[in-house]
């Protein structure tokens, strides 16, 4: 019967009868093959080494097809943009890039004084890096532009390096902020610029797997602090209080007690109008969440309370009456590009790595997302190239970096958008903002754009609850998450960065440090091996040892995976060998000795059988009789040599080993071989090599048999590399499997018998 023609398995039931149903389940399953070490392995299988292809001599070559796939590689825009679908996707992408562009113009305006620079420049950072994002990104569906995360590294940077105590006015005690504005615009610049060198760089250069070190706890714990960095440095904004401008390890925390220092001078209009914008803007954010089926666009919540509040101050006069700061002048226009300061580059290669770090992991993260739901891919080398392009020439036009936003990607995905073409609609909305319509916003309270930041902090902040969820699932990462988090909330968001890196590299190897190791025995009636300490019927085969490593044996951690296993076989490897050396130096000794003492009766036999006497009255007669009778008795002696030869050799043959364990009267171990189980080997280094070695020469000397099993093509060929397999460890020393070891173990004792009804069981 076909497939088609089975719909379940109770058609297949009701055509069995119950006990050829109960027959079916019972089938044993046998398998019959050669057992097989490697040499026998590679022979069968026909094995060759792998050839390694010259990747750098590709590079080199030219012709037509590589030079338009590089060009494709690149400028991915010229390969799906011909291809655009404009029917079917062009109307869902506009709608798209206007609810983004509607979204980038609070959050641009907000997230610029967020990094310590005048608004506009929010504006110019949401124009001209999601252009060039267009044309050489690869993903469809994230929103390149500001961000939180990025801007309040901006603003760290920038305040460390241009503060207000260094604009301050001597007449009158007060900043230049027009001064002070200039310096930070273009510290911000220089950092944007070298952060897109670096992501050009490392993507040029294939550099893109640099992400992998940022585990997804690291990420979520750092952009959790990050978020708490944001919320801190808005509080002057929210209540209206001039700060100091700090930066480095605990600036986070003189920040939060300066705050409560001077909550007594608070502007009560700016926090009334800071708690009003917030209020709004949740009530707006509930209501799209509830009716978010209902709806085709979300409400633009954030646009409204912008347009909202600025009419209201206009109106009302909050700035000159209640003392609201206000956004200020909004120039009109685009700026013409500027060369970055060389001489910041020492002072910003740090930060600016870090920042392109942290950049590349939040963007490539929320990419590869997107691309897994909406079934394309997206290249991480690209990405970064696509990144970096982004950053280099938004900082000669006096941008600050940028990275993407997790809720612009969601809204330009929920609204339709299909490709980046949303977001170059939203940029060319940006556009006409900043041309025409920017300088309406001069009336805006900074309060509003305090109160827009700290409630887009909401999916962040959120993160708070991966407390519970890692102390039930892995508490490793619960520490990695713990500490990133408390490092970068104590030492800024550049130091903490480093330390969590460098704490979740150094977990990895003590993790591997402190693997699993574990004896192993037979589960009954099958050729599988298992923990017998996990698994209560698995039994260790008589006179066979078999270990396994949960981690691969390398530099830091071979010297304990030595100690571990003579542990676990229960013999005391060291001792015995130190014991029987000792024994057998006074054997030596000893026979030295007794050699000295029959020295002397030795010469004196040797004399006396040498000696001559001549008789010079011998005839001829009687010489040619003694000739004749000494042949015979040359003869004779001979003879009786060769008998004594064969009858010591036969009692030699009999007679102990006088070097075993057992004629020295020392105990032997309860096994006489020992397999290795190196299936979690995935590399081999010289210690590796000499720590298998050394494991061979120790049980050895205890007169126990080695042998590996389950190790991987690249781990033989690197042995053989390494020159391991030589006269005393060969290629028959490793089998294909732990059974396989098992059997010829107990086929081929070193010293004690086999039942041989055990071999035929196993």
């Amino acid at each position: 019967m076909g497939l088609s023609e089975a719909p379940g398995q109770r058609d297949t039931q009701a055509l069995l009868s119950t006990t050829q149903a109960m027959e079916l389940r019972r089938r044993d399953y046998h398998v019959e093959r050669p057992l097989l070490n490697q040499e026998q392995l590679e022979e069968l299988g026909n094995r060759s080494s792998a050839t390694g292809t010259l990747q750098w001599r590709t590079w080199f070559r030219c012709s037509h097809a590589r030079a338009r796939a590089l060009l494709l590689q690149y400028f991915p825009v010229l390969a799906w943009l011909p291809q655009y679908p404009v029917r079917d996707w062009l109307l869902g992408d506009l709608l798209s890039g206007l609810s983004v562009a509607i979204m980038q113009l609070p959050q641009g305006l907000a997230y610029a004084l967020l990094a310590g620079l005048p608004p506009v420049f929010g504006l110019y950072s949401s124009f001209y890096p999601v252009f060039i994002y267009f044309l050489f990104g690869t993903s469809r569906h994230i929103s390149v532009g500001t961000f939180a995360v990025m801007s309040v590294m901006v603003g760290s940077v920038t305040e460390s390096l241009a503060p207000d105590e260094a604009f301050l006015q001597a007449s009158n005690s007060t900043v230049d902020v027009a001064a002070r504005d200039a310096a930070r615009v273009q510290v911000a610049s220089t950092l944007s610029v070298l952060v897109g060198l670096f992501q050009v760089g490392l993507g040029l250069v294939h550099f893109g797997f640099v992400v992998t070190y940022l585990s997804e706890p690291l990420v979520r714990a750092y952009t959790t602090a990050a978020s708490v960095q944001v919320f801190v440095s808005q509080l002057k904004y929210v209540f209206g209080l001039h700060l100091s401008s700090r930066s480095g390890p605990l600036s986070l925390i003189y920040t939060v007690l300066e705050v409560c220092w001077k909550l007594p001078q608070t502007v009560v209009g700016t926090m009334v109008t800071a708690v009003v914008a917030g209020v709004v803007l949740v009530l707006v954010k509930l209501f799209n969440d509830k009716l978010r089926r209902q709806l085709p666009m979300p409400l633009p919540g954030e646009l409204l309370t912008l347009i909202g509040a600025t009419g209201i101050s206009y109106g009302v006069g909050l700035q000159h009456r209640f003392g609201v700061d206000v956004v200020g002048k909004i120039p009109a226009g685009l700026v013409p590009p500027v060369a970055p300061s060389p001489q910041l580059f020492a002072r910003l290669v740090g930060n600016a790595f870090a920042i392109a770090v942290v950049g590349f992991a939040i963007a490539i993260s929320l990419g590869k997302i997107f691309a897994l739901r909406h079934g394309y891919r997206v290249d991480s080398n690209q990405e970064l190239v696509a990144l970096g392009l982004s950053n280099l020439i938004g900082g000669i036009f006096q941008c600050f970096p940028v990275s993407c936003s997790m809720s612009r990607s969601l809204v330009q995905e929920s609204t339709g958008g299909n490709t980046q073409v949303a977001g170059a609609i939203s940029s060319l909305f940006i556009l006409i903002i900043i041309v025409k319509l920017g300088e309406l916003f001069q009336d805006l309270p900074k309060a509003v754009l305090a109160a827009v930041i700290i409630v887009n902090l909401k999916g962040m902040l959120m993160q708070f609850t991966d407390i519970c969820s890692l102390w039930k699932a892995n508490r490793v990462d619960l520490l990695i998450w713990l500490v990133t988090f408390v490092a970068t909330i104590l030492l800024n968001l550049d130091l903490g960065l480093a330390v969590a890196v460098v704490f979740s590299l150094l977990l990895v190897v003590v993790r591997t440090q402190l693997p699993h190791y574990a004896v192993l025995g037979q589960v009954p009636d099958t050729d599988i091996y298992r923990d017998v300490a996990e698994y209560s019927e698995a039994r260790e085969v008589p006179g066979v040892k078999v270990f396994r490593s949960s981690a691969t044996m390398y530099f830091a951690n071979a010297e304990l995976y030595s100690d571990m296993l003579k542990q676990r076989c229960g013999v005391n490897v060291d001792h015995l060998i130190s014991q029987k050396k000792k024994l057998l130096r006074k054997q030596e000794l000893k026979l030295k000795r007794l050699q000295k003492e029959n020295k002397l009766p030795k010469q004196a036999a040797a004399s006396k059988g040498t000696s001559i006497s001549i008789n010079v009255n011998t005839s001829v007669t009687d010489i040619e009789s003694n000739d004749v009778e000494g042949s015979k008795a040359k003869q004779v002696s001979a003879g009786t040599e060769l008998e004594d030869t064969a009858a010591r050799g036969q009692e030699d043959a009999k007679a102990p080993d006088m070097s075993s364990l057992k004629t020295l009267g020392l105990p032997q171990p309860d096994f006489h071989s020992l397999i290795l189980d190196l299936s979690s080997l995935s590399f081999v280094d010289t210690v590796c090599l000499k720590s298998l070695k050394n494991i061979f020469r120790d049980f050895r000397e205890i007169e126990v048999e080695v042998y590996m099993a389950a190790c991987h093509s690249p781990v033989v060929t690197q042995l053989e590399a390494g020159h391991f397999f030589d006269a005393s460890i060969t290629k028959q020393h490793l089998f294909a499997s732990v059974h396989d070891a098992v059997i010829f173990a107990l086929q081929h004792p070193r010293s004690s018998p086999v039942n041989p009804v055990l071999v035929t069981k196993l």
